[in-house]
């Protein structure tokens, strides 16, 4: 099983020698326009993507995400995208624009590889194969960890919202196939999902462009001083917003399932037939929060148990977890179908639930 260790990623700008944007000295000139971004994948969040981990917004060394979770690590300044698996990597997804603008910078030719616990990508390369882009009024997006020889744009190119960049690749600090993205106003980080043009500076803040209806639900019921409110610049449409947490990849399957096997192809793995010598439901998901308990079941058409596997109340958040259950093949064979149901519950209600289903022939 990952731990959070595993996903941590540094944001350095695209371009090599380009240093990174220090704060910002007092107010931010002119009229701050609004910004929407679009998803900046060619995918549908909560069906072959997710939001893995959103940006910190803990000034100390502790982790705290927009609506007061820990789906971060410290110091991380962007929104990272997975996608369901290698395999899909593999396949090509298309990294797109997340608004209009012109591209200010594009690095390619990293190695596409992910790496090992414990190790780290060189110094100034942790973006990998990367694209910046200026959306004018002071706003930015930055996009990390490309795969080598996508990238399709060139500086000075004027891009549409939508429009194709490259595709997701396993460059830079990386430990899962995924984009990046950092969005910037004059040079400083802000978070995309709960931004508060107040906060920044009142002076400058044009109110006609940000409309009230954005607020982020997770982000503006959040307690005072536990972590911050504000107003979501993503696109209705792009389908980024905070979640109990999801599960990427289930299944039932003949043997037991291992997380780099699950890594590598999500949810397509071997499937058991009416002589598999054992049975196993099994489930990844990400997003979870300590205390949460983890449950899967394997039951028969009738009802009755086959098989369940429960984990102790987490101690910690955990990035990412693979849970299973199984048995070997009783005497009288396997019933016809078999049914798997993976839940999460959180405070004692299910926030996460997935159903299964296989007939054996």
């Amino acid at each position: 099983m990952a731990t959070r260790a595993l996903f941590v990623l540094a944001g350095a700008l695209v371009a090599a020698g380009v240093p990174a944007p220090g704060p910002m000295p007092g107010p931010m000139p002119g009229p701050m326009p609004g910004l929407r971004l679009s998803l900046p994948l060619a995918c549908s969040i909560g069906r072959d993507c997710w939001v893995q981990n959103w940006p910190d917004g803990d000034a100390g060394p502790g982790v705290r995400d927009h609506g007061c979770g820990q789906r971060s690590y410290d110091g991380h300044d962007g929104t990272d995208i997975r996608i369901a698996s290698l395999a899909r990597q593999r396949a090509g997804v298309g990294v797109l624009a997340p608004a209009a603008g012109t591209v200010l910078r594009a690095r390619d030719g990293e190695a596409d590889r992910m790496l090992a616990a414990g190790e780290s990508a060189p110094p100034g390369r942790e973006c990998g194969n990367g694209v910046l882009i200026d959306h004018g009024g002071g706003w930015q997006t930055q996009l990390c960890h490309l795969a080598r020889g996508s990238i399709v744009v060139r500086p000075g190119e004027a891009v549409a919202a939508g429009a194709a960049v490259g595709k997701v690749g396993l460059s830079g600090a990386t430990a899962f196939p995924h984009v990046h993205l950092t969005l910037r106003r004059e040079g400083r980080p802000v978070d995309p999902a709960a931004f508060d043009p107040a906060a920044v500076d009142p002076a400058a803040v044009d109110p006609a462009a940000f409309d009230p209806a954005a607020f982020d639900p997770a982000a503006a019921g959040a307690a005072a001083g536990q972590c911050r409110a504000g107003r979501s610049l993503w696109a209705p449409a792009s389908g980024v917003a905070y979640a109990a947490g999801s599960v990427i990849a289930a299944g039932i399957a003949p043997a037991p399932v291992t997380l780099p096997a699950v890594l590598d192809a999500g949810s397509d793995q071997p499937v058991p037939d009416a002589g598999t010598p054992a049975i196993v439901a099994w489930a990844l998901a990400i997003g979870l929060e300590a205390g949460d308990v983890a449950t899967i079941v394997l039951t028969a058409a009738d009802g009755s148990e086959i098989a369940r596997n429960s984990l102790p109340p987490l101690a910690r958040a955990r990035a990412q977890q693979l849970l299973f259950a199984g048995r070997r093949r009783p005497a009288g064979g396997w019933p016809g179908r078999l049914t798997a149901r993976f839940t999460v519950a959180r405070a004692g209600r299910d926030v996460l639930r997935r159903d299964m289903a296989v007939t054996l022939r």
